[in-house]
C-alpha cells in the first residue's frame, strides 16, 4: 500500500457544511440513529483508519454524511495517522463542525496506569478538546480482570470536572468545550470475547460495546445482539467490526463449491448484513477511498436485507468457513445474481 504524505503543511479541502443538508432516502435502515443510551447521533456507517484512508477522503466521507470516526494511537498507527489531518480539522480546537462529529478513539494498552499516556498522545496528535467515546481495545477471554480494573476508572474519565479533565487542562489549556464535555464523554470496549461482552452489557461503567460480526462469525448476534431490546433507551450502544473479513479469508472471495451464477455479495452487502441485525447502531468500516465510500452509502440506501437474503448469507458464511459443503444445501436455499 502506498503511504500518502500527510505532513502538517499539506493543503486539504476546508469543511464548511455538514450532513444536515444531505437528504438520505427514507428506508427501514435509517442512516442516522442514536448510539444506544448515549446522547450521540451517529451515522450507521463508521469510518476507521485501519484501511489507510487519506485525510482528503476522510473529509469526503464527512461531506457525504458519515460522522462516526474511529482512531487508534497505539496499534497500526502508521495507517491511522493518514486520517489524522482530517480529524484535526473536524475535531480540533476551533472547529466549526465539532459538535456534528462523533470521535471514537481506542487504546489497546489495558493498564489503568497508562491511560493518561494514551490520552496525551491522542490530544497532542489531533489537537482536540474532548473525545466522544474512549474505547478499551481488543478485550479477549483472558482480559476480564484487566478490563474490570480499567473500567473502574470510568467515573474519573467521564464527564466534566473529572480527574483526568483537570490533568488534560493543565497540559493543553482550558477551553469552553473541554469544561462542558469533559475529556471523555462515554466509555466503550471492543470485545473479542462474547461472554465478557454479555457480562458487561448492563454495566453503568460501559456505554458502548464493539463486537466482531459477519456472515461467517455470527456468535455476537446469537449470544448478544438478539438478547437486547432495540427499543430499550438504556441499552448500550452497539458497534460492529470485521464485517467483510474472516479467518477464512476475505468474505467477498467465492467460497469453494458455490455454483456459478449464485449471488456473490459485495462488501456493501456485508455492511447491510450487520446493520440489519437487532440493535446494531454502527457498522465500522475500513474504507480506503472515496469510491468505496460512495458504494457503502449506496448499499445502505437499499435498506435492510430480506429474510431470504439473510438466510442465504448465513449459508454463504458457513461455506466460507467450511462448516457446510455445497451438497448439504438445498437448491431452493440458493439465490442467484439479479
Amino acid at each position: 500500500m502506498q503511504i500518502t504524505d500527510l505532513s502538517p503543511q499539506k493543503t486539504m479541502p476546508q469543511v464548511e457544511n455538514f450532513h444536515s443538508t444531505i437528504k438520505f432516502p427514507e428506508s427501514d435502515l435509517p442512516f442516522y440513529r442514536k448510539l444506544g443510551r448515549t446522547n450521540l447521533e451517529v451515522s450507521c456507517l463508521g469510518l476507521g483508519g485501519g484501511g489507510g484512508i487519506s485525510s482528503e477522503d476522510t473529509l469526503y466521507a464527512f461531506d457525504k454524511g458519515i460522522n462516526y470516526f474511529f482512531f487508534s494511537s497505539d496499534l497500526h498507527h502508521y495507517l491511522y495517522s493518514l486520517m489524522s489531518g482530517a480529524l484535526r480539522q473536524l475535531c480540533g480546537r476551533g472547529s466549526s463542525v465539532r459538535e456534528k462529529v462523533v470521535l471514537a478513539t481506542v487504546t489497546y494498552i489495558k493498564n489503568p496506569e497508562m491511560v493518561l499516556g494514551a490520552l496525551l498522545d491522542q490530544f497532542a496528535e489531533l489537537g482536540i478538546d474532548y473525545i466522544d467515546v474512549f474505547f478499551w481495545g481488543w478485550v479477549g477471554a483472558k482480559d476480564g480482570t484487566a478490563l474490570e480494573e480499567c473500567l473502574q476508572l470510568s467515573p474519573d474519565l467521564k464527564g466534566s470536572n473529572s480527574v483526568y479533565q483537570r490533568t488534560i487542562e493543565r497540559m493543553f489549556g482550558i477551553s469552553e468545550r473541554l469544561k462542558k464535555m469533559g475529556v471523555v464523554r462515554y466509555i466503550g470496549a471492543s470485545f473479542h470475547d462474547i461472554n465478557l461482552a454479555k457480562q458487561w452489557s448492563n454495566s453503568p461503567l460501559l456505554d458502548v460495546i464493539m463486537v466482531r460480526h459477519n456472515v461467517a462469525h455470527r456468535t455476537a448476534q446469537n449470544q448478544l445482539l438478539n438478547q437486547l431490546n432495540q427499543e430499550d433507551t438504556k441499552r448500550p450502544g452497539i458497534v460492529t467490526f470485521k464485517s467483510s473479513g474472516s479467518h477464512s479469508g476475505a468474505l467477498w472471495d467465492t467460497p469453494i463449491g458455490l455454483p456459478h451464477g449464485c449471488w456473490q455479495p459485495s462488501v456493501p452487502d456485508f455492511y447491510r448484513y450487520s446493520l440489519t441485525q437487532n440493535s446494531v447502531d454502527v457498522c465500522l468500516t475500513g474504507l480506503q477511498c472515496r469510491e468505496e465510500i460512495d458504494a457503502a452509502i449506496a448499499g445502505v440506501q437499499k435498506g435492510k436485507l430480506t429474510k431470504a437474503e439473510i438466510e442465504y448469507l448465513n449459508l454463504y458464511g458457513d461455506l466460507h468457513r467450511g462448516r457446510l459443503k455445497i451438497e448439504d444445501i438445498s437448491a431452493q436455499s440458493l439465490l442467484y445474481s439479479r
